[in-house]
């Protein structure tokens, strides 16, 4: 049989571990308020008749991004992306109708 070396503890092979899941968590949920941005600028574009409807869709979109930047460096809080993602919403809603 093989020998694998491994005498005692694997403690860093999960703190690495850990480090890595919870980048990938980080990540996946920063991919999703990305992606729900998007959804809510395709419908600013597509749906708001008005001249304004480019301001309002890179502005939002722009703003979010902004916001998204600034919850990844601030940490696990997504708070600031996920308050401006209701209010993007809403504005865009309250100007489709």
């Amino acid at each position: 049989m093989a020998e694998h070396g491994s005498t005692g503890t694997h403690s860093h092979g999960f703190e690495e571990h850990a480090k890595t899941y919870d980048g990938f968590i980080k990540a996946s949920v920063a991919g999703t308020i990305m992606c729900l941005y998007v959804l809510v600028a395709l419908v600013a574009f597509a749906f708001i008749a008005s001249s304004t409807n480019l301001l309002v869709g890179f502005g939002g979109l722009i703003i979010g991004v902004l916001a998204l930047i600034i919850d990844l460096r601030v940490g696990g809080s997504w708070k600031l992306s996920v308050g401006w993602l209701v209010i993007y919403g809403l504005l865009t809603a309250v100007l489709l109708a």
